[in-house]
Order: C-alpha cells, then sequence, then structure tokens
C-alpha cells in the first residue's frame, strides 16, 4: 500500500512541542501543525521569535504558547514540558529541531569548547527534550518523536561538529525508537535538504572559512533553497495517525518520493536508516536494491 493512499494527517486534541520554532524549518512545521488543529508550545532560545509564530497559529484558529528556551539547559526544558502539561494535560508530538552549525573551519582550526557546544545543543540538547517528554508519552500510552537530520551523511568538510552531532542524532533516533516501541511511541527523523536557513547566513557570513560550502551557500541563498513546507508537510504524516507504527526510519524531505512509497518497504528497508543522502549516489543505491 503507498503512504498516500492511507494520508490522512488531522491532528485535533494533539498537543506538539516544537523546538527552535522561531523561524525557518521549526516555524514551517509549527504553522502547518497549526493547521491541522494541533496546540503548540513553541520554544527558542530568542522569545519575540518564538511569539511572533505562537500568534501566527493562533490567527490560524490554533491554541499556542510560547517560551524562551535554551535546550541545552535541562532546567530550561523541564520547565517548558511541566507549563505544557499543565496548560494542555499531555504532549503527544515531540520536534526537536533547535539546531546550530557551530564551529565553522577546518577541525584542528576549531575551538574546542565551540566544537562541544554544538554537540550540546544539537545532540544533547534533542535528548533533553526527549529525557522530559517520554514519561509523558508512555503514561498515555501513544507518542510521536520527529528529529530534524542534516547534511546527509559522509564529509561535510570544515563543519565537524555539526556533520557528528546530526549523525549522532540519527543513531539515537534509531536506538530511541526500539527502545520505547513497546509503548506506542514512534520515533522518526527527517533531512531537510539544503533550506535557506539562520544557518545559511552563518555559512555565508564565515566566507572563506567555510571552504567549498561558502560558494554553494551563495547558489543556495541566489536559487531560494528548498521550501521549508517539503519538511513541514513530512512532519505533519509522521506526527498523525496515518504514520502508525513506523518508526526508527530517517526520511529525506527533498529525495524520497516518501507519499508514493510502499509503507512496508519504508518500514522494513535498511536505505530509510543511517545513510548517505546526496541525491545521487542514494538514487543508485536505491537503484541498485531495487534491481536485486
Amino acid at each position: 500500500m503507498r503512504i498516500g493512499d492511507r494520508l490522512g494527517t488531522n491532528l485535533r486534541n494533539q498537543t506538539a512541542i516544537v523546538t527552535g520554532a522561531g523561524r525557518g524549518i521549526g516555524a514551517a512545521i509549527a504553522l502547518a501543525f497549526a493547521r491541522e488543529g494541533a496546540s503548540l508550545i513553541l520554544c527558542s532560545r530568542t522569545l519575540h521569535e518564538a511569539e511572533g509564530v505562537a500568534g501566527q497559529a493562533r490567527v490560524i484558529g490554533a491554541s499556542a504558547v510560547a517560551h524562551q528556551v535554551d535546550v541545552s539547559d535541562y532546567r530550561q526544558v523541564e520547565r517548558m514540558v511541566t507549563d505544557a502539561i499543565s496548560r494542555f494535560g499531555k504532549v503527544e508530538i515531540l520536534v526537536n529541531n533547535a539546531g546550530i552549525y557551530g564551529s565553522i573551519g577546518p577541525t584542528w582550526k576549531n575551538d574546542p569548547s565551540e566544537w562541544a557546544k554544538t554537540i550540546t545543543v544539537n545532540l544533547l540538547g534533542a535528548m533533553h527534550c526527549i529525557r522530559a517528554v517520554v514519561p509523558h508519552m508512555i503514561e498515555a500510552g501513544k507518542g510521536k518523536i520527529i528529529n530534524i537530520a542534516g547534511g546527509g551523511e559522509g564529509a561535510f568538510a570544515r563543519f565537524s561538529a555539526y556533520a557528528c552531532s546530526k549523525s549522532a542524532l540519527v543513531r539515537l533516533n534509531e536506538t530511541l525508537a526500539e527502545e520505547v516501541r513497546e509503548y506506542n511511541i514512534q520515533v522518526n527523523a527527517i533531512a531537510p535538504g539544503a533550506v535557506n536557513t539562520r544557518l545559511l547566513d552563518q555559512v555565508l557570513a564565515a566566507g572563506q572559512e567555510a571552504g567549498m560550502q561558502y560558494e554553494k551557500a551563495k547558489k543556495q541563498k541566489a536559487s531560494g533553497g528548498v521550501s521549508p513546507d517539503k519538511t513541514a508537510q513530512l512532519a505533519v504524516f509522521l506526527a498523525s495517525e496515518s504514520s502508525m507504527s513506523l518508526t526508527g526510519r530517517l526520511i529525506s524531505a527533498v529525495w524520497d518520493d516518501w507519499q508514493n512509497l510502499d509503507a512496508e518497504r519504508l518500514a522494513n528497508s535498511s536505505l530509510y536508516r543511517v545513510r548517505r543522502i546526496d541525491g545521487v549516489r542514494f538514487l543508485a543505491s536505491k537503484q541498485e536494491a531495487a534491481s536485486q
């Protein structure tokens, strides 16, 4: 059965936490959830940005609350989740989107504390949210966790901290999926593609220190990049009952024609686990797998 054949994405009466929701991909996901009827807890390190997106969500008709949260601080995450439970009584959906590029440049020139900060925000920050939310999902008997990956797999020269943190996040995604499977909690990751976000602006500001990524960033900026709505559409599906028991998968919002994939193959194929996403070698791998 094709995924598109069972696609129904209503999130009414669901409560979702979206981190890094003040702009870019996080904002697109939050507003897509709002259009599907979800109640929202939105966080960002910059409060006025999260409040702006929460305001847009309320115009759509959703309940939305903004929090200023640095996900690398567990106490701040815990307070946000406590407030969510107090307001809505439950949290069924968690989107771990908050992330930074951190150190840019050759690895041996990176400041170790800045390198470690990237791991702390991108990986430990997601773990903090998982630790705070999962017990409530277990109590409710259901949950959906969506982790936003990035950078594909393989070498990402001059962005080693980011590359390592996001690769580790995907491995965490697969591991957690198995740990919570028995509790009816599904965990999946999305590779969003080259979206024009604040991270792109950081690459442009880094200039030649970003190496070949600098020229790519200039072209991406000029072209407009990949629409964050592609990620938002996939996130709505993974947050909804339409995704059923699908778990432990890494799905590309750009390269995977996920709506036309066979649901059973998506659930079982190793192609949708840790692997490279680059639009060339991945497609060749798919074709090779299909011919076997």
